[in-house]
C-alpha cells in the first residue's frame, strides 16, 4: 500500500457552538490522507487509476459548507462521503483544524482526526 495526501485545504466556514461562530465564521484547514494501491497509476500515468484530487477537494469544500456545532461531526461527514464516493481506497484519515477557536485564553488551533 502507498499513501496519497492532500494537505491544508483552506476553508472559511461557520462551525461552532457559540452563536457568534455561526454568524461570523472562521478559518479551517482540512487534510486527507489515503492508503491505497498506487501501483497501477504509477505505471499507467492515468487519472482513472488513482484518487482524483479535484473530487476530494470538492467533497471537502461541500461538507465544510454545511454548518455544524462540532468539527467532529464535520470530519465524520467528510470521511463518510469519501468512503462512499471513492470506495477503492483502503483507509482515509481526515484532519479538520479550526484556527483560533474562541476560548478563555490563547489557542492557535483545535484539530480532530478521524480514520476509517
Amino acid at each position: 500500500m502507498q499513501q496519497l495526501i492532500l494537505e491544508d485545504i483552506h476553508c472559511f466556514a461557520y462551525h461552532g457552538c457559540m452563536k457568534e461562530e455561526t454568524k461570523i465564521g472562521g478559518n479551517f484547514t482540512v487534510s486527507v490522507a489515503m492508503q491505497l494501491d498506487l501501483q497501477k497509476s504509477m505505471e499507467s500515468d492515468n487519472l482513472k487509476d488513482t484518487a482524483d484530487y479535484v473530487l476530494i477537494h470538492r467533497i471537502v469544500r461541500e461538507e465544510m459548507a454545511i454548518p455544524a456545532k462540532l468539527i467532529e461531526q464535520v470530519a465524520g461527514r467528510i470521511l463518510k462521503r469519501l468512503r462512499k464516493e471513492i470506495p477503492f481506497v483502503n483507509t482515509f484519515t481526515v484532519r479538520v483544524k479550526k484556527h483560533n477557536p474562541p476560548v478563555n485564553g490563547q489557542l492557535g488551533s483545535a484539530t480532530v482526526v478521524v480514520e476509517g
